[in-house]
């Protein structure tokens, strides 16, 4: 599906505000509600728009830690690692990426404790080689892009 600008537009409207009805989405991109309500449809069922989701700060609801960890995998089993991986419930995201490790993942957890228990455990995973954990300590940006 070829996107235009339209589309970007209600696109770039969701991202910063999922809640907005279809009418108050019209306003803000100028278009009938009627044309911003089936083009979300479509949006919808071509899956540009995967699910709608509230941005929480983590920060104020108790989650200080986020870290970063770098893990090196036994060739073959990449796929069978991250699955496991992203079942963690603290697990917010899991990149395959290329490098001298295999994936890269970022968590957050309430205090210490909590996130030694985590890497202590992915650590005993079969087909983990090496792990290189990072701790973040100060976010900057944590943004969703906007469509252009």
């Amino acid at each position: 599906m070829n996107f235009d600008n339209k589309d970007k537009a209600i696109l770039n409207v969701l991202l910063e505000n999922s809640r907005l009805s279809f009418r108050e989405i019209a306003k803000k991109t100028d278009m009938s509600t009627a044309t911003v309500m089936h083009r979300v449809h479509a949006l919808e069922k071509e899956k540009a728009i995967e699910k709608y989701s509230a941005s929480l700060d983590y920060e104020k609801l108790g989650y200080d830690i986020t870290i970063i960890v770098e893990i090196q995998v036994s060739k073959g089993k990449l796929e069978d690692v991250e699955k496991k991986i992203a079942k963690h419930p603290n697990v917010v995201a899991v990149y395959d990426v290329t490098g001298a490790f295999d994936v890269v993942i970022i968590a957050k957890f309430k205090n210490r404790k909590l996130m030694d228990v985590f890497l202590k455990h992915i650590q005993t995973y079969d087909f983990v080689l090496r792990t290189n954990t990072q701790l973040v300590l100060k976010t900057l940006k944590e943004d969703k892009i906007k469509v252009q």
